[in-house]
């Protein structure tokens, strides 16, 4: 039996577009090694609301949402087609969970959508969705939004939750892009990946109070419940294997998850 796995990336600057070196790399390596999949999910840090929204054009548009940049990143191109019947399905599948979901025919795709899939289908040719994220900031919510996913591995659709393992952009520009990472850095990292690992899922979900320095890598949630939503879609006693892609600019932890199940 085919099942997707279920993974979560940490997207990084938009450079990485344009520069994906090791990163890229080994997001391209990782898609290569799994089964081709029918549609993929994606739910970015980058798109949060009052209620849950899905994607639903038949071709989305390419959002620029990033300043400040290099003019080429502006230039480059990803444009996967849209899925709108199985936008309709996981909507439904969503509200019978008692979660609002509405169809949104107007979003395009964020960077945190388009950079990591670059260079995991660079041929834009696999349908592509992106799932909003709550506003309300909570593990708990993210991770019962992601239960009601949990049956898309099953049907050769792929999620994944694009966000950052560490995300406090006030540090940028103190150490270089392949600089040491700060300790406050490493300390979080290190927790947070140790504990999945053990599938110590209840800590990660009070990662807020337990984890060193949370506040410090998480100024605001955003970046991290991504993490959650996967957690749920891969369902309980997933295993976790942890890509190690180090910490660029001393304070973005590079880390990729991917969360299997034992197919029975």
């Amino acid at each position: 039996m085919t099942r997707q796995p279920v993974i979560f990336v940490s997207h990084g600057a938009p450079t990485l577009a344009a520069h994906p070196g090791r990163v890229g790399q080994a997001w391209r390596d990782l898609a290569q090694s799994l089964p081709r999949p029918d549609a993929i999910v994606v739910i970015s840090a980058h798109w949060q609301r009052q209620g849950l929204a899905i994607t639903s054009a038949q071709q989305p548009g390419q959002i620029f949402d990033f300043y400040g940049f290099p003019d080429h990143l502006y230039h480059l191109s990803y444009t996967p087609a849209g899925a709108p019947k199985l936008a309709s399905a996981i909507t439904q599948r969503i509200e019978e969970y008692g979660i609002s979901c509405k169809l949104d025919a107007g979003r395009g795709f964020d960077h945190g959508v388009w950079v990591p899939l670059l260079s995991m289908y660079p041929e834009a040719d696999v349908p592509v969705l992106a799932l909003s994220l709550l506003t309300d900031n909570q593990p708990h919510a993210h991770l019962r939004v992601g239960e009601a996913l949990a049956a898309l591995s099953d049907l050769n659709i792929l999620v994944l939750g694009s966000g950052g393992l560490t995300h406090n952009l006030g540090y940028f520009g103190q150490v270089a892009e392949d600089g040491p990472a700060l300790p406050f850095v490493q300390t979080f990292r290190h927790w947070m990946l140790d504990r999945l690992r053990s599938g110590q899922h209840e800590a990660l979900l009070d990662y807020q109070h337990q984890a060193p320095d949370a506040a410090r890598n998480h100024p605001t949630h955003e970046h991290l419940l991504p993490l959650f939503v996967c957690l749920g879609a891969a369902g309980p006693g997933s295993h976790a294997e942890v890509i190690d892609l180090g910490v660029h600019y001393g304070m973005l932890a590079m880390d990729a998850v991917v969360l299997t199940q034992e197919i029975m």
